[in-house]
């Protein structure tokens, strides 16, 4: 290989570094560690279905945490395994279609949470329904009658951001903001 295609090399593979560490940097934004982030983006541009030597190879890390890696990307439908005969070891390559990765990643991290809050806000109004029965002091029974709107309102939210969820997981976003 000549003198400037090595430079060439160097100058992609530092580019393509650069924007790998960009996909480790935003997958933060989704609760994913920036190691595992790192890894999604080696296995994207890989170009072919690696082994967890490969990626361990290809990042300098340990085989467990390439295992644990690949288990949390797959969990999340952002890496698939795969199978090349003559290749006896587990293979891995990424999911190519980020659009399908947003919406099972968003889905999955929002419902969790929506779910949670939704739930909080059943037990609390419950709970400050059963202090109002119970207490004489008016003021307070005020207070608590203003709070359950309050959460009431909050509680709409969240039934409105388990409708959007839907949208997002179902694909229908994408009548309203189409693929690119």
């Amino acid at each position: 290989m000549t003198e400037q295609h090595e430079k060439d090399w160097e100058l992609y593979e530092e580019k393509i570094e650069k924007f790998i560490q960009v996909i480790a940097k935003n997958m933060n934004l989704y609760g994913i560690t920036s190691s595992i982030g790192r890894l999604y983006g080696v296995l994207y541009f890989s170009g072919d279905p690696m082994t967890l030597d490969d990626m361990r190879d290809a990042l300098q890390m340990s085989k467990t945490s390439m295992s644990t890696g690949v288990r949390t990307l797959s969990d999340m439908k952002m890496v698939e395994s795969t199978f090349r005969r003559g290749i006896r070891k587990d293979l891995y390559q990424s999911e190519e279609d980020w659009y399908k990765s947003f919406t099972s990643l968003f889905g999955n991290r929002w419902r969790q949470y929506t779910e949670s809050n939704i739930e909080e806000a059943d037990e609390t109004i419950a709970e400050l329904r059963t202090i109002s029965e119970q207490t004489r002091d008016e003021r307070l029974q005020s207070k608590i009658d203003q709070d359950i709107e309050r959460l009431e309102y909050a509680r709409n939210y969240y039934e409105w951001l388990m409708e959007f969820i839907h949208v997002i997981e179902s694909g229908k976003i994408f009548e309203y903001i189409p693929k690119k």
